[in-house]
């Protein structure tokens, strides 16, 4: 089965929906052979890398990504495939979709969590424009597809908060990930050579953007408090910094005298990526909104217990499956994750961490997601 995914970019930057498509893109032996076409510019490098069809059409001119290509190719195009989603929302994407595809080819749309009420309490203005182009287009592009995608029921629950309307057919797919395909060893030395400073020094893990949303203040301020309780736990920040922000976050650790302890290596990938988790004691994350967390899953399927706070809807059942802490997305919920997990003695580590891996086989591996979808096309087409 020929499935096209839609997509505004697949920019390792971007975070969850790209790494979610490449390694989806990865399960073509059962049958799930994919395809994309981007807003990216073609000549892209990452874009180069890539072990599946890509066709690039960009770049364009505004975060809505409106480009006259899209919907002329959608038309010479759609007859090749079975089934079509569509990766997020508030993009021409979504639009030329609808446009070309209804009626005539099922479609799906993955939310990707853009449509959690966070968005609306924090930017209340965006939210005034994204009103707007709700009643306009984005409300009758979800209502006419297939299924609408979530990842949690407490994905789905949320976004019913968001707007007056919302009436659509709901499915809750598993967001998966693609475990590490490297040795244990050579990825932790991959991470060494790329984090030099960080030697053979204990540490807690975040990687992701460098953003508010993320909870990073959060982490810094929970760090430095709970620093002297264990003097030689260490924090690394992986990740790309696209707002600027990290001068303002180191200053605070400078002043309170463990900015030492603190290491921002950048966005890091490839065995790496996979090192940093492995050479970890735990993966942290005091997102103040997050549907999923591609790098939760990651960190499971590396053996490596999480640390969240309760915006993370996958955070309630890991918690109750043993596999990591959770707490409020607060300062002082933060402090206790980082204060748990201290406390946490050296066989409880142990057992966190097998239950860890046994929950990513169980729930998160992407083989679930890919099957997932390969079956609702298959209603779909009857």
């Amino acid at each position: 089965m020929k499935i096209l995914h839609i997509i505004g970019t697949l920019d390792p930057r971007a975070g969850g929906p790209s790494e979610y498509i490449r390694g989806l893109f990865r399960y073509g032996p059962i049958g799930y052979t994919g395809e994309a076409v981007t807003l990216d510019d073609p000549n892209a490098p990452f874009l180069k890398e890539l072990p599946f069809p890509v066709t690039a059409l960009g770049p364009t001119s505004s975060k809505f990504g409106y480009t006259s290509a899209l919907a002329p190719w959608l038309e010479a195009n759609r007859h090749r495939f079975d089934g079509v989603v569509v990766d997020g929302l508030w993009h021409y994407s979504g639009y030329a979709a609808w446009r070309t595809l209804r009626g005539r080819i099922p479609y799906m749309v993955f939310t990707h969590g853009m449509l959690d009420p966070y968005f609306k309490r924090a930017f209340p203005l965006k939210h005034v424009k994204k009103a707007f182009y709700w009643y306009l287009a984005q409300y009758w592009i979800l209502r006419d597809a297939f299924r609408v995608l979530f990842t949690t029921q407490q994905e789905r629950h949320l976004a019913e908060q968001s707007f007056a309307l919302h009436t659509w057919k709901p499915y809750i797919v598993p967001c998966g990930t693609v475990g590490p395909a490297n040795d244990e060893g050579d990825c932790i030395e991959s991470f060494h050579q790329a984090v030099q400073s960080i030697g053979n020094r204990r540490f807690l893990l975040y990687l992701g953007r460098i953003h508010p949303k993320k909870g990073c203040d959060l982490l810094i301020d929970a760090f430095i408090k709970a620093a002297p309780l264990d003097t030689g736990l260490h924090l690394v920040m992986a990740g790309p910094d696209q707002t600027g922000w990290k001068e303002k976050l180191t200053a605070a650790a400078r002043q309170s005298g463990v900015e030492d302890r603190i290491h921002w290596p950048g966005m890091l990938t490839g065995k790496a990526k996979w090192g940093a988790f492995f050479a970890s004691e735990a993966f942290i994350l005091p997102s103040h909104q997050e549907n999923f967390g591609i790098a939760v899953a990651e960190s499971l399927s590396c053996g490596r217990p999480v640390l969240l706070s309760n915006q993370v809807n996958i955070a309630p059942e890991i918690a109750a499956d043993d596999a990591g802490y959770m707490e409020p997305d607060t300062l002082e919920g933060t402090v206790r994750l980082i204060e748990r997990w201290i406390a946490t003695t050296p066989d409880q580590r142990s057992i966190m961490r097998e239950r860890a891996k046994a929950l990513f086989q169980a729930r998160y591996d992407m083989e679930t997601t890919a099957r997932t979808l390969l079956s609702l096309l298959e209603l779909a087409k009857g």
